[in-house]
Parts: structure tokens; C-alpha cells; sequence
């Protein structure tokens, strides 16, 4: 897929806003500066983003508390500063909190986390599979558990990037293939190798009836139910 998570960078330290948003660029997202809480606050008016990054205060207020509740009340926020914040100091009711200095690698893990959090929740069955084989972004890769809104994979650590937020899984031997948003990410159990989880994307109805297919008649080794995690 072509589109990437929209992230707001909303720091009014424009050489640090500029740090961030190479490292951002660098990791598979669209970083969008917006150095002032004005233009921060109309671009989370007039288009959809994923993750919001604003200064945790501005001269002692959180300058986008307010207005980061206008467009999309539960955007996950990370708020950045030279303390933690004071309590009630949020600028959407899912914030997070790093203190200065930033650290790239922090960063990263906070907003797949904060992505995390505006994931929906998995409300069916989970179907352990005995290691299906597919692809992922081209890749080989093997399927180890489906539900209807997401799916587990396990990959070659040899493959040096992490996967990018977006990507496809295909399933060759059934002509099955679903677009995918990561979701976590993680060593495998007794393994050099590497699990994904993922939830799927809104996909055309074709490929959702195939991938509905897919779960209804491939072979299972087990289930798992939950209602409260994602795929």
C-alpha cells in the first residue's frame, strides 16, 4: 500500500521538529510539521491522521487540549517535554509522555504503541494454523493464526527492516491476499525468527470474502478466544 500513518508533529522547536520527522520518514510514516498550535490545529481539522506529537505545555498550557478533541477525540497523542506533564494536562484522552531528550528507538516504540491503542479490538475466534505458507510484501513468510479482523505471521529475522507499518499478505496456493496495518512486533517463542501481528485493513469485498474463506476451511491446530486484544 501506498499510504502511510499520518503523524502530526506538533513541536514548536522547529529544529527538533525536524529530527523527528526524518526519523519518522525513515521508519515508513508521512510526518506532517506543524510548528504552531494554529496551523497543528487546522490540519487536524481538514484531514485524518493516525498519531498526534504536540509539546506537552506552552507556557505552562497544554496549547492543543482543546482543539485535539474538535476532530478525533480518541487519536492517540504522544506529549513531549522537559517534565512530566501535571495531571490533566492531555491533549486527547489517549495520551502518552516522553521526556526530552528524545531517543529515536523510544519514539518508534511509543507511537506503534499509541497506533496500538486506536487499533480496534479482535471480537472473534482466533484460528492456530500449522504454519501457512505466504508472502508478505513479496517475502516468504509463513501464517501461524487468522480471525476475521486480523492475522499472526512469522518472518526470517535475516530480513534486517522491520516490517512497515502497511503491508500485504498474500497466500499463493489460494489465490487469497488482504492489506494489512502492523500492529506489534516481537522475538518468537524458541526462535531466531520474528512474529507480527496485524489487523486488516478496510480491503475490497473480494479479498475480505476470500480471506472469510480462507478461515472457514483451512486447517486448524487449535483456537484461542479473546475480546480484549488485537490480532
Amino acid at each position: 500500500m501506498n499510504e502511510k500513518p499520518r503523524v502530526i508533529i506538533a513541536l514548536i522547536d522547529r529544529a527538533e521538529s525536524a529530527i523527528l520527522a526524518d526519523w519518522l520518514a525513515s521508519d515508513g510514516y508521512e510526518p506532517v510539521r506543524r510548528p504552531t498550535p494554529q496551523t497543528a490545529v487546522e490540519e487536524m481539522r481538514s484531514r485524518p491522521y493516525d498519531v498526534l506529537i504536540a509539546d506537552a505545555t506552552n507556557n505552562g498550557r497544554p496549547p492543543l487540549r482543546a482543539e485535539g478533541r474538535l476532530r478525533r477525540a480518541a487519536t492517540p497523542a504522544i506529549l513531549v517535554g522537559n517534565h512530566a506533564p501535571q495531571r490533566g494536562e492531555a491533549v486527547t484522552t489517549l495520551p502518552m509522555y516522553l521526556v526530552r531528550p528524545l531517543e529515536r528507538g523510544v519514539l518508534n516504540c511509543y507511537i506503534s504503541m499509541a497506533i496500538l491503542e486506536g487499533s480496534p479490538l479482535r471480537r472473534s475466534e482466533r484460528k492456530l494454523v500449522n504454519a501457512l505458507e505466504a508472502t508478505v510484501n513479496g517475502v516468504p513468510a509463513r501464517i501461524l493464526d487468522v480471525s476475521t479482523e486480523g492475522v499472526r505471521i512469522e518472518m526470517l529475522r535475516e530480513r534486517r527492516a522491520a516490517l512497515p507499518p502497511y503491508f500485504s499478505v498474500r497466500v499463493p496456493i489460494l489465490g487469497v491476499g488482504v492489506n494489512v496495518r502492523r500492529v506489534w512486533a516481537r522475538a518468537a517463542t524458541g526462535s531466531p525468527n520474528l512474529w507480527y501481528g496485524g489487523s486488516l485493513l478496510p480491503n475490497r469485498s473480494a479479498a475480505i470474502q476470500g480471506w472469510k474463506s480462507l478461515i472457514e476451511t483451512i486447517p486448524t491446530v487449535g483456537t484461542a478466544k479473546t475480546t480484549q486484544q488485537p490480532s
